[in-house]
């Protein structure tokens, strides 16, 4: 699977399974529009089917619902300030989540991360 990133330095392709970086189309990045959501503190947002992942400004930085919105579970401790979250549309259980220079990558819906050793210039969207 690959992951679209844009960063203040340009698009980028990352591979999830190898982590090697390539050039990406600024088309490529722009992903499903977010839902609309009313959370406070909300940076970002992606859905895929029922599921539905909120960033927001507090720890732990994620919301995670399973219900298309109608109730919510704290998920992401651990993981630093996010700027940018992306979910699978074929595995709604692979989230990428995007700190400031970082890609975290959750295969079981949010409950356990892991980041990929690649830096990037600051991140501002990411899609999959």
């Amino acid at each position: 699977m690959k992951a679209y990133i844009e960063t203040e330095s340009g698009a980028y392709e990352v591979d999830l399974e190898t982590e090697e970086v390539g050039p990406a189309d600024d088309a490529d990045v722009h992903g499903p529009e977010p839902p609309a959501l009313n959370l406070p503190r909300l940076v970002a947002a992606a859905a895929a089917g029922s599921t539905v992942v909120a960033v927001v400004d507090r720890k732990p930085p994620l919301l995670v619902s399973h219900d298309a919105g109608v109730t919510w579970r704290e998920g992401g401790g651990g993981l630093p300030p996010g700027f940018a979250v992306a979910l699978s549309e074929d595995d709604p259980d692979l989230i990428v989540y995007a700190s400031r220079n970082r890609l975290h990558v959750s295969t079981d819906g949010g409950t356990f991360w892991h980041a990929l050793a690649v830096e990037l210039p600051a991140i501002r969207a990411v899609s999959l």
